[in-house]
C-alpha cells in the first residue's frame, strides 16, 4: 500500500518492501473465553449513569434542568475563548405590522385617537416581547435577559432622533414632494424594503390616440390630410398586429424631430399635452410613445420636473381620485372602478384603440398583500445619493459572509438616489418638525430638537402626542428662526420609518462613539434594510460602518423546498420542535438541541430545509455522539487527570497519536467556529468521532480497557487520552449543543465546574508530533492490509508476521515492537490480531494455510511547518 508523507528536504527514505501472512492462532480458544460471561468480573467494563439516548418526553425536561448560562453559537463561542461578549437583546417593536396587529383586535379602530392606538400598539408589542423572549431562553440563547433594548425605550428614541437632527444639519435630509410608493390599504407610503413582488398582477393595458394640435415641422407636409399614426419603427408591426390592423410607412423621421409638438388630452378638453424626449420609455413594449402622469411615476416626475410641468396629485391616501380629476372619476378607486371608468370616457371620446388584460411583476404592500400605487405627497428623505459612494467604500472594508452577498449589497447602493424616511402613521418615533400654519414652511434647529431631546429622554415620543405645542416649542426657538408665535405652528404627523428606527441601533447599543461591532448577522432580506439603514446612518454621521463583519444568512422552507405561510398552514413552529405538540405521535418533543443542530449543520448561506425527515436525522446523530461521549464516560470512571495521567513521554505511541489528532482537530475546528462556518464544524465533529475515536481508537484500546490492572500505566496512558478528548469534544460542540455539553460535564467524575465557565479547548502545542504519524500510519496501513486479506472474519484468531526490509519503516515497527513476536505489543494492539512477529528478512518456511499481501509504504518527513 503506498502513503505518501510530507518530510524535510533530502530526508525522503525509499519505499519499505513489507510482506506479511495470517494463520489460525494456537490461542484461539483462549481468544475467545475472553469473552466468557464467566470471565466477567475479571475485566473492567465501562461504568456511566449517562445515558445513551433521551425519550422524547424526556429531552425538553433534561434540557430545562441543565440551562444556567446559554448563549447563541457565535457568542458561546467566544465567551468560551475568553472574550467579553457585549451582547444585548432586542426588539424592534415600532411600525406598521404591530400597528394594524394591535388594530385588529379592537373595534371601531378608525375612531381611536393616536394616543389610544398607541398605547394599544404598545400593550400588543410588550406581551410579544414576553412571549418572544421566553423562546429564546428555553431555545438556550444565553443574554443579559433583564437589560434587553427596546425601540421604544426614551433613551432608545432620544439616541435616535440625535442621528436624525445630525443628518438633517448635514442636509443629508430633507423634505419634498415626490412621487413615492404608497400603499392605499394602510394610507402610507412604503420603503422599496417593504415591498413584495406579486409576478402574476393583472393590470389594464389601452393603446389610446392622443390627437395632434401642434405639428412637428418636419411632419406638418406628412401628415396634412387622413388618418395617420406616429409610431416607433421598430414597433409598426408589434403594434399592427395588437390592433387587428395593416399599416404602410410612408414616412420616418428622428425622436428628436418630435420635439415642440403638442397633443390634446383624449378625455379633458383643452388639456394640451406636449411631445417630451424620455430615456426610459423602451422599446420593448407598445407603441414607443407612452403617456406621462407626472405626480403617479418615479421617471414621470423627472421628466415632468425637466420640462417644469404641473404635478398635482389626482389620488388621495386611500387611493381614490379626488375632485380635481373630475365629477366622472371623483371617489372612485384607481385601482378598481376608477380603472373602468376612464376606459369607458376613452371609448366615448372615440380616443380607445385597444383595451386587453397585462400579466405582469407589480408591487405590493408587504403585510396588507394589497397593491401599492405611485402617489406625489411631501415626504421626508434621506439623500443617500450623497453618501451612497462613502457607503460603499466603508462596505467593502467589511468583512461580508458569504462573499458573494457584498456584491447584492454594493448594487442595491448603487441603484438608490433616494430614501423616503417618513411614515404617516402614529406608532413610530416622530419626525420633530414644526410647521407653520399659513406657509407650512418647516421649523426645525438645533434649538427645537434640543428642547424636544430632553423631553422625549424623561417621557418618551409619547409626549410629542400627549403635550401642548407650548410645551414642546419653545419662544426662543420660534424667534430665532424669525417666527412671531408658537401658535402660529402645528405639530408634524409623520413617524420615522422603522428601516431608519432600527437602523440606528448601534447609536444606543454600542457603547462609544468611535466603536463598531464585531458582528452584524441576519437574513438575506435584510441586504436592503437593515444592514442597509445602518451603514447609511452611521456612514452619514460616524464615516464608518457599524460593524465588523456582516452574517447573512437564507430563509427557512419546507422539507420538500416549499416556501413556509401561516396560511396555508406549513409553518414550523420551534416550541413544537422542542416541546412537541399537542399529539406527540404526530409532534415528537425533539428538544432545542436538535434544533440546534439543525440550524449548526445547515448550510444557512442558502435556504434551508426543514420537517420530521431533517429532524429525525438530527435526532439520529445527536445520539450517535451520545454513544461515543458514554463510551469515554465509562472508561474514565475512577481516573484522575490530576493524579492518575501518563505524560505524553510515556504514552504508547497511539496514545500520543490520538493527542495530535485532538490538537489538529481542535484547531480546525477553532478556525470553522471564527469562519461562522458551523456546517463545518458539524462535519468535523461527526468524522473524528466517527473515524478517529470509535472506528480506530476505541477499537484498539479495549483490551488496555478492560483487562489490565485499574491502577497498570497502560490503561492510565489511554484513560488519559480519553480525558483529553472527552473535554476537547465536549467544548467543540457546546456552543451548539449547549444543554449536551452541559449534561455531560455533570456526569464526569472529576469535573468540578459547567463546560461554560471553564473555558475553550486547551490542546497542548506538545502534542504536536508529526514523527508519530509514520508509526501509526505505516502499521495502519498494514493492519488494513491483514484484514482486508481475512474479510468477515475475527481478528483475533490469526497470528501475523510482518516482514519489512531493513531501513526506516522496519525501525518505526520496532518503536511499536521491541520484541520478534508478541502478543501484548503496541503493533499487536494496532494489528488487533492474536500475536504479531516482526521480521527484516522473509523465513525459509512458510505455513501452508498463510495469506501473503505483499506492498509497499511510502515514508516522506517533510516539516509540515
Amino acid at each position: 500500500m503506498l502513503r505518501a508523507w510530507r518530510a524535510p528536504p533530502l530526508a525522503r527514505a525509499r519505499a519499505g518492501a513489507a510482506r506479511g501472512w495470517a494463520r489460525p492462532a494456537a490461542s484461539e480458544a483462549a481468544a475467545e473465553s475472553r469473552e466468557d460471561s464467566r470471565y466477567r468480573d475479571t475485566v473492567l467494563l465501562p461504568r456511566s449513569r449517562f445515558p445513551a439516548q433521551l425519550p422524547g418526553r424526556l429531552q425538553p425536561e433534561t434540557e430545562l434542568k441543565t440551562q444556567q448560562i446559554l448563549k447563541d453559537i457565535t457568542n458561546r463561542f467566544h465567551v468560551m475563548r475568553g472574550y467579553k461578549v457585549h451582547y444585548v437583546p432586542g426588539w424592534d417593536c415600532h411600525g406598521l405590522p404591530i400597528e394594524l396587529k394591535a388594530l385588529s383586535e379592537v373595534k371601531g379602530a378608525e375612531t381611536l385617537s393616536p394616543m389610544e392606538i398607541r398605547q394599544r400598539a404598545r400593550a400588543f408589542a410588550e406581551r410579544a416581547i414576553e412571549k418572544q423572549k421566553s423562546a429564546f431562553i428555553r431555545w438556550g440563547v444565553m443574554a443579559d435577559w433583564e437589560n434587553c433594548y427596546l425601540t421604544f425605550d426614551p433613551k432608545y428614541e432620544a439616541n435616535q432622533l440625535k442621528v436624525f437632527y445630525k443628518m438633517y444639519d448635514k442636509g443629508l435630509i430633507y423634505r419634498d414632494y415626490k412621487p413615492v410608493y404608497w400603499s392605499p390599504s394602510t394610507k402610507t407610503a412604503l420603503a422599496e424594503a417593504e415591498l413584495e413582488y406579486n409576478e402574476q398582477h393583472i393590470s389594464r393595458s389601452v393603446y389610446v390616440k392622443f390627437p395632434l394640435l401642434k405639428s412637428p415641422p418636419k411632419l406638418t407636409s406628412v401628415i396634412a390630410t387622413g388618418q395617420r399614426f406616429i409610431l416607433a419603427a421598430d414597433r409598426v408591426e408589434s403594434t399592427a398586429a395588437v390592433l387587428d390592423a395593416q399599416f404602410e410607412v410612408i414616412s420616418t423621421c428622428k425622436g428628436a424631430d418630435l420635439a415642440d409638438g403638442s397633443c390634446a388630452h383624449p378625455t379633458i378638453p383643452g388639456r394640451v399635452s406636449p411631445l417630451l424626449p424620455a430615456n426610459h420609455v423602451t422599446m420593448t413594449k407598445g407603441t414607443g410613445l407612452v403617456h406621462t402622469a407626472p405626480a403617479h411615476g418615479m421617471e414621470d416626475y423627472s421628466v415632468a420636473s425637466h420640462h417644469q410641468l404641473p404635478t398635482d396629485c389626482l389620488v388621495d391616501e386611500s387611493g381614490y381620485f379626488t375632485e380635481a380629476a373630475g365629477p366622472e372619476l371623483k371617489n372612485k378607486n384607481v385601482l378598481e372602478e376608477g380603472n373602468e371608468a376612464v376606459i369607458k370616457m376613452l371609448q366615448a371620446a372615440g380616443s380607445l384603440l385597444k383595451e386587453e388584460k397585462y400579466v405582469h411583476s407589480y408591487p405590493y404592500d408587504w403585510r396588507t398583500k394589497k397593491p401599492m400605487i405611485i402617489r406625489a405627497s411631501k415626504q421626508w428623505f434621506v439623500n443617500t445619493a450623497d453618501v451612497k459612494a462613502a457607503a460603499q467604500d466603508a462596505l467593502k472594508k467589511v468583512k461580508v459572509i458569504p462573499t458573494s452577498a457584498v456584491n447584492r449589497m454594493l448594487e442595491m447602493l448603487d441603484r438608490r438616489t433616494f430614501w423616503c424616511i417618513s411614515r404617516q402613521r402614529c406608532w413610530g418615533v416622530p419626525i420633530p418638525a414644526f410647521y407653520q400654519k399659513s406657509t407650512g414652511d418647516c421649523l426645525i434647529n438645533s434649538e427645537t430638537i434640543t428642547d424636544v431631546i430632553k423631553i422625549v429622554e424623561q417621557q418618551g415620543t409619547d409626549a410629542w402626542w400627549a403635550l401642548p405645542i407650548e410645551q414642546l416649542l419653545s419662544k426662543e426657538a420660534v424667534a430665532k428662526a424669525g417666527g412671531r408665535d408658537v401658535s402660529d405652528y402645528v405639530k408634524g404627523q409623520d413617524v420615522l420609518d422603522i428601516w431608519f428606527d432600527s437602523g440606528t441601533s448601534w447609536a444606543h447599543v454600542l457603547e462609544g462613539a468611535e466603536q463598531r461591532a464585531d458582528t452584524y448577522l441576519e437574513g438575506k432580506d435584510q441586504l436592503g434594510g437593515w444592514f442597509q439603514s445602518s451603514l447609511l446612518t452611521s456612514v452619514a454621521t460616524r464615516k464608518k460602518a457599524p460593524y465588523k463583519t456582516l452574517v447573512v444568512h437564507g430563509f427557512t422552507l419546507g422539507e420538500k423546498g416549499e416556501k413556509m405561510s401561516k396560511s396555508v398552514g406549513n409553518v414550523v413552529d420551534p416550541d413544537v420542535v422542542i416541546n412537541g405538540g399537542e399529539d406527540h405521535t404526530k409532534d415528537p418533543p425533539y428538544g432545542a438541541d436538535v434544533l440546534r443542530w439543525w440550524v449548526a449543520e445547515s448550510n444557512v448561506f442558502t435556504e434551508v430545509l426543514i420537517g420530521p425527515v431533517v429532524l429525525n436525522a438530527a435526532r439520529d446523530d445527536i445520539n450517535k455522539l451520545r454513544n461515543t461521549l458514554r463510551f469515554m464516560l465509562g472508561n474514565v470512571e475512577g481516573f484522575n487527570p490530576e493524579t492518575d495521567s501518563i505524560p505524553p513521554a510515556e504514552m504508547y505511541i497511539v496514545d500520543q497519536y490520538m493527542l495530535h489528532l485532538l490538537h489538529e482537530y481542535g484547531s480546525k475546528v477553532t478556525e470553522a467556529y471564527n469562519q461562522y462556518d458551523y456546517s463545518k464544524v458539524v462535519r468535523l465533529l461527526q468524522a473524528f468521532c466517527s473515524k478517529s475515536l470509535s472506528n480506530f481508537y476505541f477499537s484498539m484500546i479495549k483490551d488496555r480497557l478492560y483487562c489490565e490492572e485499574a491502577k497498570d500505566p497502560k490503561r492510565r496512558s489511554c484513560q488519559t487520552v480519553l480525558a483529553e478528548a472527552l473535554d476537547i469534544v465536549v467544548r467543540s460542540f457546546a456552543p451548539i449543543l449547549p444543554h449536551l455539553a452541559e449534561e455531560v460535564f455533570q456526569y464526569i467524575p472529576y469535573k468540578k465546574e459547567g463546560v461554560f465557565r471553564t473555558g475553550w479547548i486547551n490542546a497542548s502545542s506538545a502534542w504536536k508530533k508529526p514523527g508519530t504519524e509514520e508509526a501509526i500510519e505505516g502499521a495502519c496501513a498494514m493492519r488494513d492490509s491483514f484484514l482486508g486479506s481475512i474479510s468477515g472474519k475475527n481478528a483475533l484468531e490469526y497470528e501475523v508476521i510482518i516482514v519489512i526490509e531493513p531501513g526506516l519503516l522496519f525501525e518505526l515497527m520496532e518503536a511499536l515492537q521491541a520484541e520478534e513476536t508478541s502478543s501484548v505489543s503496541q503493533l499487536n494492539e494496532i494489528m488487533m490480531a492474536s500475536q504479531t512477529t516482526l521480521l527484516s528478512e522473509f523465513p525459509k518456511e512458510t505455513p501452508s494455510d498463510a495469506n501473503i499481501v505483499k506492498g509497499t509504504f511510502l515514508i516522506n518527513l517533510e516539516d509540515e511547518e
